[in-house]
């Protein structure tokens, strides 16, 4: 029996747009390029031949068009993982359910969706540009522990590792983390040899959970040295930054495609920083617009 999805649960406005993107079923292509920054999302579109719809809703701006003969939309989603959890699910609803009967479609349309985005490297080899493909993204969000499936599509060997590695217990210092991989076809599509592939944290937050420490002590004060010690089976964590897991989680759990890309723009093992990023963060863009 299909699922029927009632007015509390899939909101939809009065124009048949899904209620906080404002995106209607039919302006949704089937790849899709996510942005923090809602300023970023023109300067995507920028590089298109024609754009058939430009919406706004708080920080959700989105556009569709086509790009060299692919249709292309991308959507800003603000800062963070509870952000992503709003722009995935209803992507997958428009993607997905009849928005007039408000049932599920009786066939799974797949979306492609990569995140473009900026991060802080935390290796020697990560330094300010570079680029840095989340292969694998660690959660300290805890988003995906509030969805069935989540054991059956995370890397529970791992978690264990990193949590007796940082001698974490208790309440300190985030939920339980988890570790999900990116879609394997869609890093080989996007990387072609000029970007770093590693793990990437998904912090709960930009200051004291990335071990910032500014007026409030931070609860564990050695947590990113331990971080960047950490290793297992081969891999170390590269970077931090705060969308790519709920991102990569929720896509393998709705069963599309995603994966993130960040360029470096501060390093904390060097103590180096460039927040001059925004003129050179157009490079990686158009590399994802030729791949996608």
């Amino acid at each position: 029996m299909k699922k029927y999805f009632a007015a509390s649960e899939l909101l939809i406005n009065s124009d048949g747009s899904v209620f906080h993107l404002h995106i209607k079923p039919e302006q949704l292509a089937d790849k899709v390029i996510l942005v923090g920054d809602p300023g970023r999302v023109s300067l995507v579109a920028s590089h298109f031949e024609n754009i058939e719809m430009d919406v706004e809703s708080r920080e959700f701006k989105s556009i569709t068009g086509s790009y060299k003969g692919k249709r292309i939309t991308v959507v800003s989603t603000g800062i963070g993982c509870d952000n992503i959890d709003i722009v995935m699910n209803e992507l997958d609803a428009l993607a997905n359910i009849d928005f007039k009967t408000r049932y599920e479609k009786d066939e799974h349309r797949e979306l492609s969706l990569v995140r473009i985005g900026t991060c802080g490297g935390l290796q020697p080899n990560t330094p300010v540009g570079t680029f840095v493909v989340s292969e694998k993204s660690m959660g300290f969000d805890g988003l995906l522990n509030f969805y069935a499936g989540r054991n059956a599509v995370c890397d529970l060997a791992m978690e264990k590792a990193f949590i007796n590695h940082m001698g974490w217990t208790g309440n300190m210092c985030q939920p339980y983390p988890y570790v999900i991989d990116a879609n394997k076809e869609l890093i080989e599509r996007i990387d072609k040899g000029d970007m770093v592939k590693g793990v990437t944290i998904a912090a709960g937050g930009f200051f004291g959970p990335q071990g910032r420490e500014l007026r409030i002590p931070l609860a564990d004060p050695n947590q990113n040295e331990k971080i960047e010690k950490f290793e297992y089976n081969g891999y170390k964590i590269t970077n931090f930054e705060m969308e790519s897991s709920a991102l990569a989680g929720l896509s393998r759990l709705m069963g599309h495609k995603a994966m993130t890309v960040c360029m470096v723009i501060a390093n904390r093992l060097i103590k180096e920083a460039n927040t001059g990023y925004k003129s050179t963060i157009d490079e990686l863009i158009k590399k994802v617009l030729e791949r996608i």
